[in-house]
């Protein structure tokens, strides 16, 4: 049993899954104390030591299954000894036809019950990024990769039909049958694997909806259909926002006469009268303000929601640490200073004029991520609060929503604010399925009320 383990460690690193030497040992170890007849209690052992968060369980379970049901035959006491060992005779002719092909002969591997190869090829599709040196940002690459271990899987299907046809080692028609059967079946899970793409399970994920009636009717009015003069009365409701929640955070951070007796500092307080504690002093610890970094797709209905959280968040940066603002459409340009220097409504007219930002473009979300990773990544930390607004439509280019899981490690927490209502998520070319694992919070924000809800949440 300790030999499947390590086989099955094995596949797990394959997959992608980070499990160290000592995790390894501590599971044997516990492995001991259990009756590994119990296939409840042995999955637990393994599960509890190898899937490290929420996120990793339900991949887990999945290469468990595969590994110790799918594809475990020398294992399963209903299979005959001697249809395994036809099997392989089958696939050892197939692997001398291989010719060196690596891709047929991990699917020929995988037919035999060792997943390592096929495994280490799905990684390797799950991570591939845009080859930019051709000058292409369409996600055809990795689509022609996953073609090429289709076109695979046809070829070893067919060649195995035609070797069970063609009945080189003389079997009789109901072993060729259940062989037949047998592959099929091997088959069909390679293609799921190849076909289903795994994504995170993300069980911490906040999809937070709008409470009715929060404000004035006038806060359920999408932004993007505000007339001028209601935007004026939605700055109207943000600035009495903006002080309530000034005097909220100025009463945390002002001192008080109440807490625990700081008695060092009282007997230095005591010097100045003689050793006569005149002032009581207390320990007050401050609350610790956070940092923001915001990413805020500028392109056409998207952009009034941007703007009335740029407005709010500029106008309670003494409730931060530090504000750091890019704005995007293809590319990405830092408007942190333009901010700092400039009154907001300025600022963002500005922004709009000045900043280096082709606005006609096609939205693309994967360059955006990717010129973030190269140039910005270290504005992020895990005191920061990262912030994407944006409807995660790319036009069919790359999601490159790896990049996007490097983000959330390297953050605290990581919120993305979609102004489109929740019904048209994962329509079209919206990549929302793709991000929404790698997010610590998902809202919709397309109204004042929704936008309220969130700041406070985030400031208090």
């Amino acid at each position: 049993m300790v030999n499947a383990v390590l086989k099955f460690v094995a596949c797990c690193r394959t997959a992608g899954y980070r499990i160290s030497t000592s995790e390894v040992v501590d599971c044997i170890s516990q492995l001991e104390l259990i009756d590994m007849l119990d296939e409840e209690g042995f999955r637990a052992v393994l599960r509890a030591n190898f899937a490290k968060s929420r996120r990793e369980q339900a991949q887990f379970d999945r290469l468990y299954h595969l590994y110790f049901h799918e594809l475990r035959q020398d294992i399963d006491l209903d299979d005959p000894e001697s249809m395994t060992e036809r099997m392989e005779d089958v696939l050892r002719t197939l692997q001398e036809q291989a010719n060196g092909n690596r891709a047929q002969r991990a699917i020929l591997d995988f037919l035999q019950g060792d997943p390592m190869g096929f495994l280490e090829i799905m990684r390797r599709l799950q991570t591939e990024e845009v080859d930019m040196s051709q000058g292409r940002k369409f996600n055809l690459g990795p689509l022609a990769s996953r073609l090429q271990v289709m076109v695979q899987l046809n070829d070893v299907k067919g060649r195995v039909e035609r070797v069970l046809e063609e009945n080189p080692f003389h079997y009789a028609a109901d072993t060729r049958r259940n062989l037949a059967r047998r592959f099929e079946s091997q088959l069909e899970r390679a293609y799921e694997l190849l076909l289903r793409e795994a994504r995170p399970h993300n069980e911490s994920l906040r999809q937070v909806r709008t409470h009715e009636q929060y404000l004035r009717q006038l806060g359920e009015r999408p932004f993007t259909s505000l007339t001028p003069r209601e935007i004026e009365q939605v700055r109207e409701v943000i600035d009495r926002l903006v002080r309530k929640l000034k005097d909220i955070m100025s009463r945390r951070y002002a001192s008080s006469s109440r807490g625990v007796l700081d008695v060092k500092k009282t007997l230095r307080r005591a010097d100045r009268y003689l050793g006569v504690p005149m002032e009581i002093r207390f320990r007050k610890k401050p609350p610790k303000k956070g940092k923001v970094v915001t990413l805020c797709d500028i392109s056409s209905s998207v952009w009034a929601a941007a703007r009335f959280m740029l407005n709010i968040l500029y106008s309670l940066q003494e409730c931060f640490t530090k504000v750091n603002s890019f704005v995007f459409v293809s590319g990405l340009a830092e408007v942190t200073e333009i901010f700092e220097n400039e009154e907001i409504n300025h600022a963002i007219e500005k922004v709009l004029k000045d900043v280096d930002i082709d606005y006609l473009a096609q939205t693309d979300y994967g360059e955006t991520f990717r010129q973030f990773r190269d140039r910005h990544m270290d504005a992020l930390n895990k005191k920061t609060t990262l912030i994407i607004i944006g409807d995660a439509r790319s036009n069919y280019f790359h999601p490159e929503d790896r990049i996007l899981e490097e983000m959330r490690e390297k953050c605290r927490r990581l919120i993305w604010l979609n102004p489109e209502p929740e019904g048209s998520w994962n329509t079209g070319d919206s990549e929302m399925f793709a991000y929404k694992p790698h997010c610590h919070e998902l809202r919709e924000c397309r109204n004042l009320n929704q936008l309220v809800d969130f700041v406070e949440e985030l400031i208090l």
